[in-house]
């Protein structure tokens, strides 16, 4: 046995190490502009179809090129699918991260590298891996120009060999990948080859990682988040798109556009949407309202720097109750911030969006399929309570490959509320378009060009009474907000309810509180305390506000309360004090992350253990 294998073996704790199948974080360290996410996307699916559970996330500079990037692919037979705060193979192809990279790996650790950076240097308690990628990638693309790109495929032929996954797989990924380049196809496929000969011929396996096949992801689907609500948008009837491009929203509206094109156009080439790139993101917001005050379903998508540029026509929707619908694929602020980073930092400011006194209706998904369903919620909440919905995404979720059973086909029809018709208003007489008539604080509303002299109203974002005629009367103003107010209160109990998961038979002590991307963190972190520690937790996954009474009874039956979430502030928390009885605050507590990596399990363990005192 060489040296450096007694030392790693010694780091290890054993003489030979022990086998580890479909549990590893895989870490490609490469440059931004290198065409690695053609390569990396090829790895994840090839581990994909081989029936393991697996997730991908992307951790990309904001400039166009030339700054570190890396990607992470985890892949895990319990699946779980958060990230992993440890790294334990890392395929190093960036010179100026390299040695940061491998210092900053636990002892056992695998380095696949570029020869020329002489990494295993560094370190006796790393598994090395030297290949000359250069070498290896002259003869196979003779075009000096195209070698960067395809020297990435190089190593998803050398990471296949040494993780026995399957190239059929491989080919499959790739061939699906460039579906529509078969010359772009076969060229990559020859450098795939090329990796995985010369680690069969020149690679002595010495870790202790394997992929296997496994029936984990029979049926499913890859998708990111982005994609998944374009779909879902389509589906619930979105016919005017308005937006402004920004990261990392824009590929939500460049998806949809290809979508609607493709199933959105009749026969006669005419096109049923409207599809606009307005000048900045007020001009998207306020065409956003033009469209659903004139009985269109329309939306923008956006992140934070718009949604704050939103927020005085927020107030006019709010007050003047026009429907509409805002995604807001969540990053770091404030200000520019880190855009390419993830947060879920917009909770609170966007709950009460605009000047005065203000509540919006927030849904906030956690997977690919809730980006699909919750697309259909937020269009039907929005015309039923005549008001904007924000639909709260995050760059973790909206960018990023996540596997999934295929979506629902919707199975409830499209809810329009409450919408006046000619027949209805000759039945009726008349209408007062603020004015509750059913108890739920939702007025009667006409749309433009309904033929009846009665339909007509003022549509007023400043005050006015029931009949929509301009009012400063104090007694007129009052009625009206506490009327809005009313029906915020009523959709408490029709946007999507809470999940819960029991910690054990016996209800715990201990809680914890999430939404959004976090859940799958907890998910993991909660089989952690279970395993570890002897603790069992509840768990309550909220998926809207205003809240549900489930919320409330969750903490009335709880000693203590975890709040987890990925902002500095505690704002998922600071929504809940404000709707909970004063004797029950004291009852909660915050876990909150802000570096702008997605949330990973062992974080929120150690933690809430520390919190806990153990």
């Amino acid at each position: 046995m060489a040296t450096t294998d007694v030392a790693l073996h010694d780091a290890l704790g054993q003489r030979e190490p022990k086998r580890v199948v479909n549990n590893m974080s895989i870490q490609v360290a490469t440059v931004n502009g290198s065409g690695s996410q053609s390569s990396n996307t090829v790895l994840l699916r090839s581990i994909f179809q081989m029936g393991v559970p697996v997730s991908g996330k992307n951790l990309f500079p904001s400039n166009i090129a030339g700054l570190p990037t890396w990607y992470t692919i985890r892949a895990n037979k319990d699946g779980y699918i958060a990230r992993k705060k440890e790294i334990d193979f890392v395929i190093a192809m960036n010179a100026e991260t390299a040695q940061e990279d491998v210092m900053s790996l636990a002892p056992g650790a695998v380095v696949l590298y570029d020869e020329p950076l002489n990494l295993n240097k560094a370190r006796t308690d790393l598994v090395f891996y030297p290949v000359p990628f250069d070498k290896l990638v002259a003869p196979v693309c003779p075009e000096a120009k195209l070698r960067k790109l395809v020297k990435n495929m190089i190593y998803v032929g050398v990471a296949a060999q040494l993780l026995g996954i399957d190239m059929a797989e491989v080919e499959k990924a790739l061939r699906k990948q460039f579906a529509t380049k078969v010359k772009a196809a076969n060229l990559n496929l020859a450098a795939v080859r090329a990796g995985y000969d010369y680690a069969t011929a020149n690679l002595t396996k010495q870790d202790p990682y394997f992929i296997q096949r496994m029936d984990k992801t029979q049926g499913m689907i890859i998708i990111d988040g982005n994609s998944a609500a374009a779909l879902g948008c389509m589906f619930a009837g979105v016919t005017v798109v308005t937006w402004y491009p920004i990261t990392p929203s824009s590929s939500l509206v460049e998806t949809l556009i290809d979508y609607m094109k493709e199933h959105r156009i009749n026969p006669d080439g005419k096109a049923t949407f409207a599809i606009v790139q307005a000048e900045d993101e007020l001009a998207a917001i306020g065409m956003v309202l033009g469209a659903g005050w004139a009985g269109a379903r329309s939306m923008t998508a956006t992140a934070g720097p718009g949604i704050s540029l939103m927020a005085e026509f927020a107030g006019l929707a709010y007050y003047a109750e026009v429907p509409g619908v805002i995604w807001d694929i969540q990053r770091v602020g404030p200000s520019t911030g880190l855009p390419t980073r993830t947060s879920q930092g917009d909770i609170l400011s966007t709950a009460f969006l605009s000047h005065g006194d203000t509540k919006n209706i927030l849904l906030m998904p956690c997977s690919v399929a809730e980006c699909f369903s919750m697309a259909q919620d937020a269009f039907n909440l929005a015309e039923q309570f005549q008001t904007l919905v924000f639909v709260m995404s995050d760059l973790d979720l909206g960018m990023n490959n996540w596997m999934s059973d295929p979506f629902e086909y919707p199975k409830e029809p499209i809810n329009r509320g409450k919408v006046l018709t000619k027949e209805d208003l000759d039945r009726l007489g008349g209408f007062s378009r603020y004015k509750d008539v059913d108890g739920d604080g939702v007025g009667y509303r006409t749309l433009p060009g309904t033929e009846h002299p009665a339909a007509a109203y003022f549509t007023r974002g400043t005050g006015h009474n029931e009949k929509s005629g301009y009012s400063e009367r104090p007694d007129d103003f009052e009625r009206n907000m506490e009327r809005i107010n009313k029906k915020f209160e009523t959709a408490r109990s029709f946007v999507p309810r809470p999940e819960f998961i029991a910690g054990g038979k016996t209800k715990s002590k201990i809680g914890i509180i999430a939404y959004g991307t976090s859940h799958w963190a907890i998910i993991e972190a909660r089989d952690q305390l279970r395993d570890e520690y002897n603790i069992e937790i509840d768990y309550l996954r909220v998926k809207a506000y205003p809240f549900s009474r489930e919320v409330h009874e969750f903490i009335e039956q709880h000693d203590r309360v975890y709040v987890v979430e990925q902002n500095r502030d505690a704002q998922m928390l600071c929504l809940i004090k404000l709707d909970i009885k004063p004797e029950l605050v004291t009852r909660l507590r915050s876990i909150a992350h802000i570096h702008g990596l997605p949330l990973d399990a062992r974080s929120v363990t150690d933690e809430l253990m520390t919190m806990e005192g153990k």
